[in-house]
């Protein structure tokens, strides 16, 4: 029995037909609303109705940005969607034309963090950390094989630990949070400020944004820097050493055997990963008297959150 996994963007949705073994069979798209909830509802129930002609379905799974509850039905909060306490699981169950498909909702990274699992990056070992590194800093743990939700299923959101006493101020109403150093927007918030301290430093950045440093975003910035720009290089190291050192600080608590980078920044490459590597290193507490995690970039690519969350809909 195939399961479709849902993966939710902000004006988007992609699906696909996904086998026991992480392949998959067919894709589709839609459009939606983030300000119209019910949209999104409507949306995957049209894609099931698209995937399911062609294809055996038992379960969807919906990867959603988001704090997704411990009984994987309603979105308690979403920061870009209209979502507060919302019964996503039902909605869209009441939407299908089949009673016997199970529907079941996850947190987006999760997803994508178990899809690194199970086929990815992680597949051989029990313990990983997957940090999703976009417009925020996203994480999924694994541990000892089990996917961790906590209590109320909102564990793994590792970009509001506080690193910074009294930092950058964050979204989530607190201050100094890892994804305010750690994230593609941090990133551009840095580039963009070393313009304005100096235009000359900055000039290929600068270039790049067609001379507004305010368009400038995170794939000129690694464009840059593949092309050598020193400014670009050493932007993508500093990103690189704040996530070595919050990782560093997440193996003092659960010691994971490996630390998967994903998201839109790992396009950049070792320009980011060793610079992490290094930084984790220098962070890791005992080292030389310990075995240590690994970093690597994630493998699935941008289709980690369908086959992840297809493969979560079977568990």
């Amino acid at each position: 029995m195939h399961a479709i996994g849902v993966d939710i963007g902000g004006t988007k949705i992609a699906a696909g037909v996904v086998d026991a073994e992480g392949r998959i069979l067919a894709q589709t798209r839609r459009a939606t609303e983030p300000e119209d909830p019910t949209s999104i509802d409507r949306a995957v129930a049209d894609v099931y109705a698209e995937l399911s002609r062609d294809h055996e379905v038992g379960a969807i799974g919906v990867a959603a940005a988001g704090f997704v509850d411990s009984g994987r039905s309603t979105v308690l909060f979403a920061p870009n969607i209209a979502w507060r306490d919302y019964p996503l699981r039902d909605r869209v169950s009441e939407l299908l034309d089949d009673d016997d498909v199970r529907v079941v909702v996850e947190n987006d990274a999760n997803a994508a963090g178990w899809a690194e699992f199970r086929f990815g990056a992680a597949r051989d070992v029990d313990d990983m950390l997957l940090l999703t590194v976009g417009t925020g800093l996203g994480g999924a743990l694994v541990v000892g094989g089990t996917l961790v939700r906590g209590a109320w299923g909102v564990a793994a959101e590792v970009g509001h630990m506080r690193v910074v006493p009294d930092g950058r101020y964050c979204g989530c109403g607190h201050d100094g949070c890892w994804e305010q150093y750690a994230s593609g927007s941090a990133l551009v918030r840095d580039a963009q400020a070393a313009i304005v301290v100096d235009p000359g430093h900055g000039a290929a950045l600068l270039e790049l944004a067609g001379g507004d440093a305010d368009a400038l975003t995170g794939p000129q910035i690694t464009e840059a820097a593949e092309k050598g720009d020193p400014l670009a290089v050493s932007l993508l190291a500093r990103l690189g050493h704040w996530i070595g050192a919050g990782s560093a600080s997440v193996a003092a608590l659960l010691d994971p055997a490996l630390v998967v980078i994903g998201g839109g920044v790992a396009a950049a490459g070792d320009l980011l990963l060793e610079p992490a590597r290094q930084s984790f290193a220098a962070q890791l507490s005992a080292r030389g008297h310990r075995p240590e995690a690994t970093l690597a970039l994630a493998s699935m690519g941008n289709e980690a959150g369908i086959v992840g969350a297809a493969d979560l809909a079977r568990v």
